[in-house]
C-alpha cells in the first residue's frame, strides 16, 4: 500500500496534521445547514421545518456510518484512497443537491446531500483523526483535537464567507449556489486529503506505534484482542451512550441555530425585516463555530491533563446548567452566549473522545473502535435534530414555549449521559479471555 513506502524522508508529521484540519474544515461546512434552512423551505414551498432538517439529520446519520465502515477499512485502502473518495462524494452531495433544487425533489435531496454527500462526509472525517493520532502518540489529545477542530470551524467558512457571497452573486438562486459549491468543494477537499498518509516503518520514534515485545503472552490489553470483543464490552456501549447523549443535545442546537436566534429577536422587536433577521442568525452559527472549534482544541487538549473522563463529566455538567438558563433567557445575547458554551461543550466531545478510544483500546484498535463509535453521531443527528424540528412545528404559533421544551430535552440527555459517565474510568480495556494469539 501507498502508506507502506520507503522510509526515506518521511514527511513532516506536522504537514499531515495541517492537511488534515484543512479537510476538516471543509467537511464542517454542512454545521451550518441552519444557514439554508429557511431558504430551502421557502424553494419547496413548505411550511415545516421537519422535512428540510431531515435532508441534515440523514446526512450525519450517513456520515457516522461511512465513518464506522472507514474505520474498519482503513488498513486495507489507506488513508489517502478512503480520504479522496470522501472528498469526491461530499461534493457530489452538493451537486445532486443542487439537482434536487432544480427539479423541487425532495427525495433526490435526501439522497444527494444526505446519503451520498453524508457517506463522503463519513469517509474523510475519520481517515485525518485516526492518521494524526498515529503519527502523534506524545500528543493524542492536543493533535486530535486540532484536527477535529477544523470541523468546528467550517460552520464559519459556510455562514460568513462561502454562503454570503455565493447567495449575493447569484441574486438568491439556490440551485447555483448548491451546483458552485459542488465544485469548489472538489477542489478544496481532494487536495488536502492527498497529502494523508500512515507513518511508514522505522520512521522517528515520534511518529511510530512500539510493537509488542516478544513473548508477551494472551490478549492482556484490547491490542492484542478481537474488534468483537472490544465492540461488545460493556465499557463501549457506555461509551457509545455518553456520546450520543453529548452530541444529541447539540447537534439539536446547531440544526436550528438561526431560527431560535431569528424567534428570540422577532418577539423582541416584531417589526424587524427578514433580512435582519437572517443577519443575526447567520453571525450565531458563525460565532458559535468558532466555540464549536475551539472546544475540540481546547477540551482534548486539557483532556491530556485532567484526564478524558473527567473532561467529559465535566462537559455534561456545565451543560445541564447552561440549558437550564437557556429555558429562562429572554435576552437574545446571554441566549447566544449560553449557545456557543454549549457547542464549545459539543466539540470538545469530539476533540476528546479520540483520545478517549486510543487509550482504552491502544493504537492498533483505534481506528476501527474510532470509526463504530461514531455511529453515536449518526444517532444524534437523527434524535436531536428531528425532536427540536417537531417541538418546533408542533408549537409554531408559541416559539417560547417550543424553545422551552427543546431545551428541556436536550438537558435530560446530558443528564442520562452524566449517569452514564459515572460507570467509566480512564483504564485500559481488559478483555475477559486471555487466550494466546487470539488477534482478529
Amino acid at each position: 500500500m501507498e502508506e507502506a513506502g520507503a522510509v526515506r524522508n518521511p514527511p513532516s508529521r506536522w504537514l499531515i496534521a495541517i492537511m488534515g484540519t484543512l479537510l476538516q474544515v471543509c467537511l464542517g461546512t454542512v454545521y451550518a445547514w441552519s444557514y439554508f434552512q429557511k431558504p430551502v423551505m421557502n424553494a419547496f414551498g413548505l411550511e415545516n421545518n421537519k422535512p428540510v432538517t431531515l435532508a441534515f439529520s440523514v446526512a450525519i446519520c450517513f456520515l457516522g456510518i461511512a465513518a464506522a465502515w472507514g474505520g474498519i477499512n482503513l488498513s486495507k485502502h489507506g488513508p489517502r484512497k478512503l480520504a479522496m473518495t470522501g472528498g469526491a462524494l461530499f461534493a457530489a452531495g452538493y451537486l445532486l443537491a443542487a439537482l434536487a433544487l432544480y427539479w423541487k425533489s425532495l427525495a433526490l435531496l435526501y439522497v444527494g446531500y444526505g446519503v451520498i454527500g453524508g457517506i463522503g462526509l463519513g469517509l474523510s472525517y475519520v481517515t485525518p483523526v485516526a492518521t494524526a493520532a498515529k503519527w502523534f502518540p506524545d500528543k493524542k489529545g492536543l493533535v486530535t483535537g486540532m484536527v477535529v477542530m477544523g470541523f468546528g470551524f467550517g460552520a464559519l467558512l459556510m455562514s460568513k464567507v462561502l454562503a454570503p457571497l455565493l447567495m449575493s452573486w447569484t441574486g438568491g438562486n439556490l440551485v447555483t449556489v448548491f451546483a458552485a459549491l459542488g465544485v469548489l468543494f472538489a477542489v478544496l477537499t481532494l487536495v488536502p486529503a492527498s497529502f494523508l498518509k500512515n507513518p511508514p516503518a522505522g520512521c522517528a520514534p515520534a511518529g511510530c506505534v512500539p510493537a509488542k515485545p516478544k513473548g508477551a503472552s494472551g490478549p492482556a490489553t484490547a491490542e492484542e484482542a478481537s474488534a468483537l470483543v472490544c465492540l461488545g464490552g460493556f465499557k463501549f456501549a457506555m461509551m457509545w451512550i455518553m456520546f450520543f447523549c453529548n452530541i444529541t443535545a447539540g447537534i439539536s442546537i446547531i440544526s436550528l441555530q438561526s431560527p431560535l436566534m431569528q424567534d428570540l429577536w422577532k418577539r423582541i422587536d416584531p417589526s424587524l425585516a427578514a433580512a435582519v433577521l437572517a443577519g443575526y442568525g447567520a453571525t450565531l452559527i458563525a460565532i458559535s463555530s468558532l466555540f464549536n472549534g475551539a472546544g475540540r482544541f481546547f477540551w482534548g487538549g486539557l483532556s491530556d491533563r485532567i484526564g478524558r473522563i473527567q473532561a467529559f463529566r465535566t462537559m455534561l455538567v456545565t451543560q445541564i446548567v447552561g440549558f437550564g438558563l437557556l429555558i429562562w433567557t429572554g435576552n437574545p445575547w446571554i441566549f447566544g452566549a449560553l449557545v456557543c458554551y454549549v457547542l464549545l461543550c459539543y466539540g470538545g466531545g469530539f476533540g476528546t473522545m479520540p483520545s478517549f478510544v486510543l487509550d482504552v483500546y491502544g493504537p492498533r484498535m483505534m481506528p476501527v473502535m474510532y470509526g463504530v463509535i461514531l455511529t453515536a453521531w449518526s444517532a444524534g443527528g437523527i434524535v436531536g435534530p428531528l425532536i427540536f424540528a417537531a417541538i418546533k412545528d408542533q408549537f409554531a404559533k408559541d416559539t417560547a414555549r417550543a424553545a422551552t421544551y427543546s431545551f428541556i430535552t436536550a438537558g435530560a440527555f446530558l443528564a442520562v449521559g452524566l449517569a452514564v459517565s459515572l460507570w467509566l474510568t480512564n483504564e485500559p480495556f481488559r478483555p475477559k479471555t486471555s487466550r494466546a494469539g487470539s488477534r482478529p
